[in-house]
Order: structure tokens, then C-alpha cells, then sequence
């Protein structure tokens, strides 16, 4: 199987515009996401849509293309960049254009996922950890996954799923392991050309999750398990916090 990385990065964000080519201990957002999918993968590309990340990108060395402003995804420029490279790889990986920690054996353990022949989507989960506390869990931005006895998914929530009848809250990550989702995912040529031309769908708009329309509409997520956290940057906020957390390591 070939594999290629696929790096989304939009200019125009709404909470933080400019967003890849903020700098971070030096080097841009998108720098340090392009650097962290190549110790992994070889063949990574970034797809934008504005000139300025295209320009970045290439005094670096990465290599870029150029999608359109319309897309209502990650998913969806992913599909055109893809197509615009030649479109000859068998599994395309998505890997969010805000996440310079991603690290590399969590870009392994979605390839992974394709060594079942039936895996048709993939993407990442972490264990919650079983000592932490409720509230923390009940984040709404911290996404939820049950998952069946092959490790593929069920259902997705911004709630906490599943319920724990009887067991007051506090005691619930100590009862039950619950999974959290990593929004990274990896979707074989044909899936992908397939989840762009799907209309949005009744879960998807109700929880805000894209691949609730997936779910909907037959298509199995195999679930690859990461003990790493997820360290996005959605606000310039999330920038200081990332500061700081690169200055510790």
C-alpha cells in the first residue's frame, strides 16, 4: 500500500487567522506539523488555499498545492489536493494543520489500521486515563467513542458515552474505560472520494461531527489506540499554552 499525508491549512480562520504561519519556538505551526508527519511518512503535502502557506511551505523545503476557498472541510481539500498530486496513493492520511505535537508513532498506528484489508476509514483514540476526574471527561470538546469488539467505532459524542446507570459520576472513569478521539484520520482512495459526495446528515449536524455523516451512511471507522494527548491550536491563547509547553520539554 502507498501512503500519503495530507495537511490541511486554511488562512482565513475565524478564532485565529493566519494560524499555520504563527510562529512557535522559532518555527511556524505549519513547519513544526510538516516536520513531525515527515519523521513518520515521506511522502507528506500541505494543501491550502492561500499563497502565503504555499510560499512558507516551499522555503522549507515541504512540498504544497493550492485547493479552493469553498471547501466545508478538512476533508473535502484533502480529496482536491489529493486528486491535484496525481491522486496514485492508496490510503490518504488527514493530519490537522494546528497540531505541532503530533508524533510520529501516532501517525504509524493509523497506518497500521490497514492492515485489515476491511478497514475503509481510520482514526485515533487515547484511553481516558481511569485516576482522572469527571469533569474533565464531560468536556464537550473532548469527544467520546464506544467502540465494538473489533475496535471499530459506534458512535462519537460530545457527551459522555457510555451511561453508567446506578455509578455516581465521580466514580465513572475509574469504572469504565472511556475513549477520547484525536481528530487525525485515514481513509482508503475510494472512501474518501466517496464520504466528499455525501450530504450532510441528522447526527452530524446535531453533534458537530463530520463523521457522524459516515456512520450514518454504512461506512466503518477502524479505531487505532494512542497513549499521546492531542495538543491542538484553535486561539492565539492556545499558542501561549503551546509556548509554554514546548519550553518544558
Amino acid at each position: 500500500m502507498k501512503f500519503i499525508a495530507i495537511i490541511p491549512a486554511r488562512y482565513a480562520s475565524t478564532r485565529f487567522p493566519g494560524k499555520p504561519l504563527a510562529v512557535l519556538g522559532g518555527k511556524t505551526v505549519i513547519q513544526r506539523v510538516y516536520e513531525q508527519v515527515s519523521r513518520a511518512i515521506g511522502n507528506a503535502l500541505v494543501a491550502t488555499d492561500d499563497e502565503r502557506i504555499l510560499k512558507h511551505v516551499e522555503s522549507f523545503g515541504g512540498k504544497a498545492v493550492m485547493t479552493g476557498s469553498h471547501h466545508r472541510s478538512g476533508t473535502d481539500r484533502c480529496w482536491e489536493a489529493y486528486m491535484k498530486n496525481g491522486g496514485n496513493e492508496d490510503i490518504i492520511i488527514n493530519v490537522q494543520g494546528d497540531e505541532p505535537f503530533i508524533q510520529p508513532e501516532q501517525i504509524e498506528a493509523i497506518m497500521q489500521c490497514f492492515d485489515d484489508e476491511s478497514t475503509e476509514i481510520a482514526t485515533l483514540v487515547k484511553p481516558f486515563e481511569q485516576e482522572g476526574c469527571y469533569a474533565d471527561l464531560e468536556n464537550p470538546n473532548k469527544v467520546k467513542v464506544v467502540t465494538d469488539a473489533n475496535m471499530n467505532a459506534l458512535y462519537f459524542s460530545r457527551s459522555v458515552i457510555p451511561y453508567l446507570r446506578g455509578v455516581d459520576k465521580e466514580l465513572w472513569p475509574s469504572r469504565h474505560q472511556f475513549y477520547t478521539h484525536l481528530g487525525m484520520y485515514a481513509y482508503r482512495a475510494e472512501v474518501l472520494r466517496r464520504v466528499t459526495q455525501l450530504s450532510l446528515s441528522p447526527l452530524e449536524l446535531s453533534e458537530s461531527l463530520e463523521q457522524l455523516r459516515w456512520l450514518e451512511n454504512g461506512i466503518r471507522i477502524k479505531l487505532g489506540i494512542t497513549p499521546h494527548s492531542s495538543i491542538g491550536i484553535d486561539t492565539p491563547e492556545d499558542l501561549e499554552r503551546a509556548e509554554q509547553f514546548l519550553s518544558q520539554q
